[in-house]
């Protein structure tokens, strides 16, 4: 019997006596992940009608051959999972004043913030994909660090506006 323990960021598996380490990433996480979803996903087999439409649309925007377990969580509303990919469609797809990088790396430092690996696995790849490297993954991770605790100092310490305008802590 297998038993998983994460620890500094690395997945120890003990089997039989045995340690056998991997590091911890989208590839790897499909290897060793035993979480399911606390409710039915509905998968692609079981699709019919809106669902699958719509599933057929996401792999096709995606370009990849398969339906994410976030859809498919959300699928158990149809009308929901309609509403959620057109919103998603109109935010990250469509060309505006932020390009899509820019828009992966706000996904995953809201994932970030938010504490959603799922998220955080599925934006550490995107913004990888959009040239990133471990630097300047690690460059979000502290410019994370430094905002929440100046977040967390103003708010506990109930600091005002200022009176007049600057343009934030690095030098300009």
């Amino acid at each position: 019997m297998k038993k998983e323990i994460k620890y500094r960021g690395k997945l120890i598996i003990k089997e039989n006596k045995k340690e056998e380490t991997c590091q911890i990433n989208n590839s790897e996480m499909k290897k060793t992940n035993t979480k399911k979803a606390s409710i039915n996903l509905i998968e692609e087999s079981e699709a019919t009608g809106k669902v699958k439409e719509i599933y057929d649309e996401i792999k096709k925007t995606l370009g990849i051959a398969f339906v994410p377990n976030m859809y498919k969580v959300i699928a158990n509303n149809p009308s929901y999972l309609e509403i959620t990919w057109k919103k998603i469609q109109d935010i990250m797809s469509k060309s505006g004043k932020l390009d899509n990088k820019t828009k992966d790396i706000i996904a995953l430092t809201v994932s970030i913030m938010s504490g959603c690996e799922y998220c955080i696995n599925v934006y550490t790849e995107a913004v990888k994909h959009d040239g990133l490297d471990d630097e300047a993954l690690l460059e979000i991770c502290n410019v994370i660090d430094v905002y929440s605790g100046l977040n967390r100092l103003n708010i506990g310490t109930l600091v005002t506006p200022d009176d007049k305008p600057w343009y934030g802590c690095g030098s300009k």
